[in-house]
């Protein structure tokens, strides 16, 4: 499945763009104030994906940051917390450990992506946000092609296709 989003300034031109396209018998969406919302649509939203899979990855890698460092701490018999004794060196190094696994779901699990963003949906949603509309297009490769020759007629801001590698 192929899909194409065009980014056109105003509701006027994303209307007539959608009834250009309905006329020749391609099915377009309209996405923007008054239509369907990012959300809706299922344009992801890169810092809920961040954060999902930075919970994710904290979820075993916290456990076994803190397995890791209490068996480090018991096989090399280091005493360097000797407030803590021989037990709480121990737990102490299982408690670094878990601290560097949650560093490890932050930063290998997507939470950079947090601050600094990825991705084609956030251009998107910015456009929106600014009072842009989209129009998207989802179908074959010709009728993509197709809807592309029509959408250029409307000057749009920003014009885009995609394939869908996922079901490959």
């Amino acid at each position: 499945m192929n899909y194409l989003v065009a980014v056109l300034p105003d509701r006027i031109q994303a209307e007539a763009a959608y009834l250009a396209l309905e006329e020749q018998g391609i099915n377009s969406t309209i996405l923007g104030k008054g239509y369907k919302t990012a959300d809706e649509f299922g344009l992801i939203d890169p810092k809920e994906q961040s954060k999902k899979q930075a919970q994710l990855m904290a979820t075993w890698l916290i456990p076994f940051g803190f397995f890791a460092g209490f068996t480090f701490s018991l096989i090399t018999g280091l005493d360097t917390f000797a407030w803590a004794g021989e037990v709480g060196n121990h737990i102490v190094g299982g408690l670094l450990g878990a601290a560097s696994g949650a560093m490890g779901g932050v930063f290998v699990g997507g939470g950079v992506g947090l601050v600094v963003g990825s991705g084609d949906a956030l251009p998107y949603r910015n456009r929106l946000d600014a009072g842009k509309y989209l129009v998207a297009v989802q179908g074959s490769e010709t009728l993509t092609r197709q809807a592309t020759r029509i959408l250029r007629q409307f000057d749009p801001e920003n014009i885009q296709g995609y394939a869908d590698t996922s079901s490959v």
